[in-house]
């Protein structure tokens, strides 16, 4: 099968470069930025080589699983642009269910998709996708933004910070090709929706409706610490809001969530 772009995807004017391998997609969607390419076009592959997440880490992505980035150039503050990794996440799950569907019936096998803050996608509370947002000044002075969104289709990596599965162990039988036709589809929704940030509200409370952890303690591992509370909501800038348990909130802009308290979390 090939990587083909869904309808919806293909109707609002998405263009395609699919690739049997190649080292990262977020790269070279960035380096098509850099050359002047500034027609939303998505990068994808079956196998990725030199992939990577947030803070640097590593993630491959063996042949069978889905690498893909999408790559939209705006007139937008980078703050505003930081919010579609929400968007993202979204489409991600809202393409997850439908592909989802039949496998189900066929396999008589429930999967829970739900986000975890501030960019995973989780399956039955196990990390199944990751997604990294990426952006540069174009040389006419917009914003090349990049979302790269990786997801373990036939395969997981081992021995990460936050436990991983992929859709093959949960028993749902896709391929690579029928989700990402549902996530071209899906994101082309979800950007429209989005609107240059201005429809963010709308969004955010789409991304609240799948949230995992909500209402329960969480541990949040930033940069100078730890610090645990139960999470409550996501704010208008996309940060997470938790309540303390002396009393009062904090809002946290950057981090790494577990679930439960912060004796319990394991180190970024």
């Amino acid at each position: 099968m090939a990587l083909t772009l869904g309808p919806r995807a293909r109707a609002a004017g998405y263009g395609i470069n699919a690739f049997d391998h190649i080292g990262s997609t977020n790269a070279e969607a960035l380096t098509a930025a850099r050359g002047g390419l500034d027609q939303p076009t998505w990068f994808v592959t079956t196998e990725q080589t030199a992939g990577r997440g947030r803070r640097q880490r590593v993630w491959i992505a063996p042949r069978g699983n889905l690498a893909s980035s999408i790559l939209e150039v705006l007139d937008v503050a980078p703050a505003q642009a930081a919010t579609l990794g929400f968007a993202a996440g979204l489409a991600l799950v809202e393409a997850l269910r439908q592909v989802s569907v039949e496998a189900a019936v066929r396999s008589g096998t429930a999967v829970d998709y739900s986000l975890k803050w501030p960019n995973d996608v989780l399956a039955n509370r196990q990390k199944l996708s990751g997604i990294l947002l990426e952006a540069e000044a174009t040389r006419d002075g917009r914003l090349a933004v990049v979302v790269g969104m990786g997801t373990n289709v036939i395969a997981a990596p081992e021995g990460t910070p936050y436990p991983a599965v992929s859709l093959h162990a949960l028993g749902v039988d896709v391929s690579a090709e029928d989700l990402f036709s549902a996530l071209s589809d899906r994101w082309a929704d979800l950007f429209a929706i989005w609107d240059r940030g201005r429809g963010f509200g709308d969004i955010r409370n789409r991304w609240l409706a799948c949230a995992a952890g909500r209402g329960e303690v969480v541990s949040i591992q930033t940069g100078s610490g730890a610090v645990s509370g139960v999470f409550e909501t996501m704010d208008d800038a996309g940060c997470l809001v938790i309540a303390l348990a002396g009393g009062g909130r904090e809002t946290i802009a950057a981090g790494d969530v577990y679930f439960g308290d912060v004796a319990s979390a394991r180190p970024a």
